[in-house]
């Protein structure tokens, strides 16, 4: 009985790592507290649709301009992506203003292996000449 019962825990010691495996392949999976907080860069210059619609890079440009941070992450009700809430402008939280970049102006770009930056075809001017967004809309 005593080698029964020693078969069985050693079995179920074995199995326990496979039982405790997500079944969701988490390679292509990035958690929302890995971009909020982030910055946003743009590339200095406009980019037409055609060579947006390409563009990717897989870290921070030598040439990018820091112009922002990433204030909050905007879904819809069915948990599709629409946008980024972007801090832009200002000095020292003095004048700067919240701006809503839709999703298909931004690119998500890695920092490392943990944190992630947001890059958008837009300028800084076009950027503050945006229409600010009221942080309290969802109340």
């Amino acid at each position: 009985m005593k080698r029964f019962t020693s078969l069985l825990l050693v079995a179920g010691l074995a199995a326990a790592p496979a039982l405790a495996e997500t079944a969701m392949d988490t390679d292509n999976l990035i958690r929302t507290r890995d971009i909020t907080g982030g910055d946003i860069y743009t590339l200095n210059g406009p980019m037409d649709e055609d060579t947006w619609g390409n563009w990717e890079a897989d870290g921070v440009g030598p040439d990018w301009n820091d112009i922002g941070e990433i204030e909050d992450i905007i879904l819809d009700r069915k948990g599709q992506m629409i946008g980024v809430v972007a801090e832009v402008g200002g000095f020292l939280d003095i004048g700067d203003k919240h701006v809503l970049l839709p999703v298909e102006d931004i690119r998500l770009t890695p920092l490392d292996d943990k944190k992630y930056v947001i890059v958008t075809r837009k300028t800084e001017e076009q950027l503050e000449a945006m229409e600010s967004v009221d942080e309290g809309w969802w109340d």
